[in-house]
Protein backbone atom coordinates (compact mmCIF):
# COMPACT_ATOMS: atom_id res chain seq x y z
CA UNK A 1 0.00 0.00 0.00
CA UNK A 2 1.01 3.61 -0.95
CA UNK A 3 0.15 4.76 2.66
CA UNK A 4 2.96 2.73 4.54
CA UNK A 5 0.03 0.54 6.02
CA UNK A 6 0.75 -2.94 5.80
CA UNK A 7 -1.68 -4.94 3.91
CA UNK A 8 -4.36 -6.70 5.97
CA UNK A 9 -4.94 -9.57 3.32
CA UNK A 10 -0.99 -10.45 3.80
CA UNK A 11 -0.35 -9.32 7.15
CA UNK A 12 -1.38 -12.64 9.26
CA UNK A 13 0.09 -13.55 12.84
CA UNK A 14 -0.67 -14.67 15.85
CA UNK A 15 -3.03 -12.98 17.73
CA UNK A 16 -2.05 -10.77 20.47
CA UNK A 17 -3.84 -11.42 24.03
CA UNK A 18 -4.38 -7.73 24.84
CA UNK A 19 -6.73 -7.78 21.21
CA UNK A 20 -9.42 -10.24 22.12
CA UNK A 21 -12.20 -7.32 22.96
CA UNK A 22 -11.01 -6.19 19.43
CA UNK A 23 -11.71 -10.03 17.88
CA UNK A 24 -14.62 -9.70 19.58
CA UNK A 25 -15.53 -6.81 18.09
CA UNK A 26 -14.67 -8.08 14.54
CA UNK A 27 -16.71 -11.10 15.03
CA UNK A 28 -20.01 -8.90 15.85
CA UNK A 29 -19.49 -6.93 13.15
CA UNK A 30 -18.60 -9.72 10.43
CA UNK A 31 -22.18 -11.20 11.69
CA UNK A 32 -24.15 -7.91 10.30
CA UNK A 33 -23.49 -10.15 7.23
CA UNK A 34 -25.36 -12.76 7.83
CA UNK A 35 -27.85 -10.85 9.61
CA UNK A 36 -28.68 -8.92 6.03
CA UNK A 37 -30.02 -12.59 5.18
CA UNK A 38 -31.90 -13.05 8.12
CA UNK A 39 -29.25 -15.07 10.08
CA UNK A 40 -28.86 -14.24 13.75
CA UNK A 41 -28.82 -12.36 16.05
CA UNK A 42 -26.17 -14.91 17.24
CA UNK A 43 -25.26 -14.95 21.31
CA UNK A 44 -22.32 -13.70 22.64
CA UNK A 45 -21.78 -15.80 25.91
CA UNK A 46 -18.31 -17.42 25.73
CA UNK A 47 -16.26 -14.02 24.77
CA UNK A 48 -12.76 -15.79 26.08
CA UNK A 49 -13.18 -18.41 23.88
CA UNK A 50 -10.41 -16.72 21.91
CA UNK A 51 -8.32 -17.54 25.56
CA UNK A 52 -9.59 -21.13 25.58
CA UNK A 53 -8.24 -21.42 21.62
CA UNK A 54 -5.28 -23.19 20.78
CA UNK A 55 -4.10 -20.36 18.59
CA UNK A 56 -5.71 -17.73 17.07
CA UNK A 57 -4.25 -15.35 14.07
CA UNK A 58 -5.18 -12.45 13.02
CA UNK A 59 -4.91 -9.66 10.17
CA UNK A 60 -4.18 -6.33 10.20
CA UNK A 61 -3.11 -4.32 13.30
CA UNK A 62 -5.57 -3.40 14.66
CA UNK A 63 -6.83 -6.53 13.41
CA UNK A 64 -9.62 -6.74 10.83
CA UNK A 65 -10.17 -10.15 10.70
CA UNK A 66 -8.99 -13.44 12.31
CA UNK A 67 -9.50 -17.35 12.54
CA UNK A 68 -9.23 -19.05 15.70
CA UNK A 69 -8.47 -22.90 15.54
CA UNK A 70 -8.67 -25.30 17.87
CA UNK A 71 -7.81 -29.29 18.21
CA UNK A 72 -11.38 -31.94 17.92
CA UNK A 73 -10.77 -35.59 17.00
CA UNK A 74 -6.95 -34.93 16.83
CA UNK A 75 -7.20 -32.46 13.68
CA UNK A 76 -7.29 -28.37 13.44
CA UNK A 77 -10.53 -27.26 14.06
CA UNK A 78 -11.87 -23.90 12.90
CA UNK A 79 -14.49 -22.33 15.22
CA UNK A 80 -14.25 -19.15 14.02
CA UNK A 81 -13.39 -17.23 10.79
CA UNK A 82 -14.50 -13.48 11.13
CA UNK A 83 -13.98 -10.54 8.43
CA UNK A 84 -14.82 -6.92 9.00
CA UNK A 85 -17.45 -6.54 6.16
CA UNK A 86 -15.95 -3.31 4.70
CA UNK A 87 -12.53 -5.08 4.14
CA UNK A 88 -14.60 -8.01 2.96
CA UNK A 89 -13.68 -9.89 -0.53
CA UNK A 90 -9.73 -8.62 -0.47
CA UNK A 91 -8.46 -12.25 0.23
CA UNK A 92 -8.37 -11.60 4.11
CA UNK A 93 -10.59 -14.56 4.93
CA UNK A 94 -8.44 -16.56 2.39
CA UNK A 95 -5.23 -16.17 3.89
CA UNK A 96 -6.53 -16.60 7.51
CA UNK A 97 -8.04 -19.93 6.33
CA UNK A 98 -4.38 -20.45 4.62
CA UNK A 99 -2.46 -19.43 7.75
CA UNK A 100 -4.36 -21.74 9.62
CA UNK A 101 -4.14 -24.51 7.11
CA UNK A 102 -0.29 -23.94 7.40
CA UNK A 103 -0.30 -24.31 10.48
CA UNK A 104 -2.07 -27.43 10.82
CA UNK A 105 0.00 -28.79 8.32
CA UNK A 106 3.54 -27.75 10.62
CA UNK A 107 1.69 -29.58 13.71
CA UNK A 108 1.19 -32.72 11.57
CA UNK A 109 -2.37 -33.17 11.46
CA UNK A 110 -3.83 -34.98 9.10
CA UNK A 111 -6.81 -32.46 8.54
CA UNK A 112 -8.72 -29.33 9.64
CA UNK A 113 -12.74 -29.21 10.19
CA UNK A 114 -15.05 -26.37 10.69
CA UNK A 115 -18.90 -26.26 10.60
CA UNK A 116 -20.67 -23.71 8.76
CA UNK A 117 -24.20 -22.68 6.90
CA UNK A 118 -24.99 -24.86 4.40
CA UNK A 119 -26.64 -22.18 1.90
CA UNK A 120 -24.78 -18.89 2.93
CA UNK A 121 -22.39 -18.01 -0.46
CA UNK A 122 -19.79 -16.38 1.52
CA UNK A 123 -19.47 -19.88 4.22
CA UNK A 124 -19.78 -23.55 2.83
CA UNK A 125 -19.71 -22.57 -1.08
CA UNK A 126 -15.99 -20.60 -0.12
CA UNK A 127 -14.48 -23.76 1.84
CA UNK A 128 -15.31 -26.42 -0.66
CA UNK A 129 -13.80 -23.81 -3.29
CA UNK A 130 -10.49 -24.43 -0.79
CA UNK A 131 -10.97 -28.30 -1.06
CA UNK A 132 -13.31 -29.07 2.39
CA UNK A 133 -15.66 -31.56 1.66
CA UNK A 134 -19.02 -32.28 3.61
CA UNK A 135 -18.61 -34.54 6.20
CA UNK A 136 -21.57 -36.89 6.58
CA UNK A 137 -20.49 -39.45 9.63
CA UNK A 138 -18.63 -36.97 11.95
CA UNK A 139 -16.09 -38.25 14.87
CA UNK A 140 -17.17 -37.99 18.19
CA UNK A 141 -15.95 -34.72 19.02
CA UNK A 142 -16.94 -32.91 15.41
CA UNK A 143 -20.62 -34.23 16.22
CA UNK A 144 -20.38 -32.86 19.21
CA UNK A 145 -20.17 -29.24 18.07
CA UNK A 146 -22.97 -29.81 15.78
CA UNK A 147 -25.09 -31.46 19.08
CA UNK A 148 -24.12 -27.82 20.07
CA UNK A 149 -24.89 -26.04 17.51
CA UNK A 150 -28.32 -27.49 17.65
CA UNK A 151 -28.82 -26.39 21.12
CA UNK A 152 -27.65 -22.86 20.90
CA UNK A 153 -30.10 -22.90 17.90
CA UNK A 154 -27.85 -22.37 15.16
CA UNK A 155 -30.19 -25.11 13.39
CA UNK A 156 -33.16 -22.96 13.42
CA UNK A 157 -31.20 -19.96 11.59
CA UNK A 158 -30.55 -21.94 8.59
CA UNK A 159 -29.11 -25.51 7.47
CA UNK A 160 -25.73 -25.85 8.46
CA UNK A 161 -23.00 -28.80 7.85
CA UNK A 162 -19.43 -30.02 9.29
CA UNK A 163 -16.41 -30.23 6.57
CA UNK A 164 -13.40 -31.54 6.67
CA UNK A 165 -9.99 -30.71 4.45
CA UNK A 166 -7.35 -33.45 4.12
CA UNK A 167 -4.13 -32.15 3.94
Amino acid sequence: MTDGSADPSTDVRQAFSGEFDRLCWVESQSDRLLATIGIGPFAYDDEDQYFRATVVFASGDPAVGFVSVDLVDDEAHISQLSVLPEVGRQGIGRSLLDEAIHWARGEGLGGVTLTTFRDVPWNAAFYAKVGFREVVDPAPGLAAIRKDEGVRGLDAMGPRLAMRLAI
